[in-house]
């Protein structure tokens, strides 16, 4: 079985390409990996962390070398896997990349997207909106139920999960509009018959996982904007990073992220904000 193959077979044809270029750079690099030990694979990687300050570029590295190495083993190459129990514990950084994040004007053209199927029309408006608004995770949205939806009161309910805290957002007007039609027309119609209280619901009357929603963001949405992946979490990031971008203070943005810890919020707050997105304007529910 040739690596190529091997790849194929185990990963996604991206990570499966990710990999192979590491790999290739790698043997081209080090021409006797095959039969490298422990201590080689140690002192190659030393000499990486004078070439790479980025600990992202280290992990992904020594990842891809972890990979060759189960290769070899797969073939019966190798009986030993001399990368197995290496560890960096070089810290990765948990800064949020401001760059890559959304303006508010950026975020409201993910609402005028227009859908082939209309029965799923308004469904997606719900969902997508509940990310550009009230900045939900894909776990929130998964488990947001029909109850949750407080219309009389204007504002959604967001259980506590893991690792964010329970909360009451207001919703914006027009999504008040469209969850009352999704609700009294499209949500029966989704369910097809079958009984569930939850908001989200699939083809197939179940409601949606949190895997289903991010894969449906990044499919809709794939090349909407040259260079920056429209995804939940980075929709998410932009909503928070915009809201310090406001003048909001880590309190108010706290509770809105519904994050358990202020170092979680801290992270959106970083200096150089406005020369890394200049683009940021002043909007957000939140006034």
């Amino acid at each position: 079985m040739t690596l190529d193959k091997y790849l194929q077979q185990h990963y996604t044809a991206s990570t499966a390409a990710s990999y192979l270029r590491e790999i290739n750079h790698f043997l081209s690099a080090y021409p006797e990996a095959a039969g490298a030990v422990y201590s080689d694979l140690m002192s190659y990687i030393g000499v990486l962390r004078h070439r790479y300050r980025n600990s992202y570029t280290l992990h992904r590295i020594v990842s891809s070398i972890k990979v060759y190495y189960d290769y070899l083993c797969q073939i019966g190459a190798r009986l030993d896997h001399p990368a197995r129990n290496i560890r960096l514990r070089d810290k990765r950084s948990r800064d949020i990349q401001l760059q890559d994040l959304f303006s508010g004007a950026e975020l409201e053209v993910l609402l005028e997207r227009e859908e082939r199927y209309s029965v799923l029309a308004l469904r997606n408006k719900v969902l997508i909106s509940l990310l550009v608004y009230q900045g939900l995770t894909v776990g929130e949205l998964s488990a947001l139920s029909v109850s949750d939806i407080l219309l009389e009161k204007g504002s959604v309910y967001i259980k506590g999960t893991a690792v964010t805290n329970r909360r009451e957002l207001p919703l914006k007007p027009l999504q008040i509009d469209w969850l009352t039609s999704y609700l009294s027309e499209v949500h029966p119609q989704l369910l097809r018959g079958s009984e569930s209280d939850l908001l989200l619901v699939g083809h197939r009357g179940k409601g949606m996982p949190g895997t289903e929603i991010s894969k449906h963001v990044k499919r809709i949405y794939r090349g909407l904007y040259r260079g920056r992946e429209v995804s939940a979490q980075r929709i998410r990031q932009s909503v928070i990073a915009n809201l310090f971008s406001q003048g909001h203070d880590i309190g108010v943005v706290q509770q809105f992220a519904g994050h358990k810890y202020p170092s979680s919020t801290e992270r959106y707050r970083q200096d150089d904000v406005y020369r890394l997105q200049s683009a940021i304007e002043l909007y957000h529910p939140i006034k």
